[in-house]
């Protein structure tokens, strides 16, 4: 049974050198892609680096005059700071100020328009049906005529010979060409086959506004007839106060740039009824990035009746519109009744855009619509100076550490000193990488928390170091004290690093701000130290243990058995014995 323990033993102790080449290989590779990506230097957070400072004052909702509240307020902040931070890392800090105002501070490097777009959309969203709609003055408005076919390619033709020809279907002239929808059905959805077959005339859907003696009609055509789409201004103002029981009016835009005015009835379905939402990569098709969304139980029902009644209509009543805060961001018409209860939302995305649009739909609508009531810039001067002087502070207390580690360890700070430097260099490319990958930004607290991740590092050292000395004590030799400490010594780094991570998950959790900068760099820091000792320290010192300098315990290696109060090893010793007589026996 011993041998094969001094076998493994004796193996343990031969392949330090794949552990050096494995943690050289990770800073190579890490250092290779830190420069490759353009982002050489760590992003810096709004107190080191400046930023924009965005007001946003609060308004009451159409018929809610009491809206805005502490409830609503603390509501609103939560949402943004999920919006904008994602990770919680970014830097981008959301607070409340006043009653009614929201000052978000957002760091230099951010654009600072969409981040405005995150923070300030309240993200309402509706699935309404389509009445009327127009682009360039032609009226698109249900006609008598059956729809060609319920394909997609059969209503693609369609468009193309109402646009050639005049007198062909006008509805088909009036449907939108931008962002398209794309419903993504389950594999047991079963298309109608009668839908194309009859008339909006037939459906009960509600006519156009043209002719209609009904003064709420009639305001409704006025506001249709009124409504240019190509001023921003009214555009903005399209759809202010109603209610999403009621029909109102709406703008969009194709993607020929034209902007498309739509006559829309009451909301069917409400962004309240999407479960989930995310930016995908469309590699089937020409697409690009679409948005997809998984509706509730609620939501897939109301989806389904929506789309089976639509399915019944024609051109443009068998459409409905995707209205985001007031305007058609899609117009995708429908052919059969979707029971799938998931939907995707496609066209000429950026993955800005869709990014954008998933991240407000995932995190919910505000509870409140917000107007910016100022955009300011940020200097860092009072940052820059007290990173200044965080820095000389964190310098003194590191020279300090390595001229104890010399004084007390002599040989073994070389080690030490080594381990610390793989340390900081891979504390700095991980935070220098995660910049662009999730929005880390280094602020103040965080430069405290690698800071302070220098005592938690060197007390790794140390308690090696002690378990080695501990056992040269006892009268061992080096190569085999190092084996023999590692275990120990293993097991109360993973305890202290465990704690101290625990520690900063809890306050990543619990809190906000830059305040979870700090914990993020304490918890990173953390894992590095756990890597850089089992990958670094211990097998430097194993390497180290079979040089002369140090096996030999010279007394500049801080290792010699006489200054630690080495023991000689205690042997059993038998005392001789007389000779026996056989005889006299």
């Amino acid at each position: 049974m011993a041998a094969p323990k001094k076998g493994r033993s004796a193996s343990a102790q031969s392949r330090p050198g794949r552990s050096l080449a494995l943690i050289l290989i990770a800073i190579v590779a890490l250092t290779g892609g830190m420069f490759l990506s353009g982002h050489s230097t760590p992003r810096l957070g709004i107190d080191l680096a400046g930023g924009t400072s965005i007001t946003l004052e609060a308004k009451n909702e159409p018929g809610q005059p009491n809206a805005i509240n502490k409830t609503n307020m603390n509501t609103a902040v939560d949402i943004m700071n999920r919006r904008v931070n994602g990770l919680g890392v970014s830097e981008a800090e959301v607070q409340t100020q006043g009653d009614r105002n929201i000052i978000v501070n957002i760091p230099k490097g951010t654009n600072s328009k969409e981040a405005l777009a995150q923070v300030g959309t309240t993200a309402k969203l509706y699935f309404r049906p389509v009445l009327v709609t127009e682009v360039s003055g032609k009226a698109a408005t249900a006609s008598p005529s059956p729809s060609a076919s319920s394909s997609d390619s059969s209503k693609d033709k369609a468009t193309d010979k109402a646009t050639s020809s005049s007198s062909a279907t006008p509805s088909a002239t009036a449907t939108s060409q931008g962002r398209a929808v794309t419903d993504a059905l389950k594999a047991d959805a079963t298309p109608s086959t009668s839908a194309s077959a009859k008339s909006s005339a037939s459906t009960g859907t509600t006519p156009a506004p043209s002719g209609s003696v009904d003064p709420a009609t009639a305001k409704l055509q006025a506001q249709y007839a009124a409504l240019d789409c190509t001023d921003k201004a009214v555009r903005a103002k399209a759809g202010d106060g109603v209610k999403a029981t009621d029909p109102t009016v709406a703008c969009g835009q194709n993607s020929s740039g034209q902007w498309q005015k739509y006559v829309l009835g009451p909301a069917e379905v409400s962004g309240t009824d999407i479960k989930s939402a995310a930016a995908v990569f469309d590699t089937q098709s020409a697409a690009g990035w679409k948005v997809t969304m998984d509706f509730t139980s609620g939501g897939s029902k109301k989806f389904a009746d929506i789309t089976g009644k639509l399915a019944k209509n024609q051109s443009p009543q068998n459409q409905f519109a995707i209205v985001l805060d007031g305007e058609v961001v899609s117009d995708p018409y429908v052919s059969q009744a979707l029971t799938g209860g998931n939907a995707e939302i496609s066209g000429s995305f950026t993955q800005t855009e869709s990014q954008a649009l998933a991240n407000m739909l995932k995190y919910g609508a505000l509870p409140l619509t917000f107007k910016p009531a100022s955009v300011t810039t940020v200097t860092a001067a009072l940052g820059g100076e007290q990173l200044h002087a965080g820095l000389i502070a964190g310098a003194i207390g590191l020279g300090l550490v390595i001229i104890y580690l010399v004084v007390y360890y002599r040989g073994l700070s070389i080690i030490a000193i080594a381990s610390l430097m793989v340390s900081a260099v891979l504390t700095y490319v991980l935070m220098a990488l995660l910049g662009p990958a999730i929005g880390f930004a280094l602020n103040l607290p965080a430069v405290c928390g690698a800071i302070v991740a220098i005592g938690i590092t060197a007390d790794s050292f140390i308690v090696f170091f002690e378990r080695i000395r501990d056992e040269i004590r006892e009268g061992r030799s080096l190569r085999p004290a190092v084996e023999r400490a590692w275990p120990r010594a293993r097991r109360t780094i993973l305890v202290s690093d465990f704690v101290s991570f625990l520690a900063a998950a809890v306050l990543f959790i619990v809190t906000v701000g830059k305040v979870q900068g700090f914990a993020f760099t304490l918890g990173l820091t953390t894992l590095l130290d756990v890597v850089v000792v089992f990958l670094f320290t211990k097998p430097l010192m194993t390497i180290l243990a079979r040089k002369k300098f140090y096996a030999s315990g010279h007394s500049w290696s801080g290792l010699d058995p006489k200054r630690l109060g080495a023991q000689p090893p205690l042997r059993r010793t038998r005392r001789a014995s007389a000779p026996v007589d056989t005889k006299e026996a």
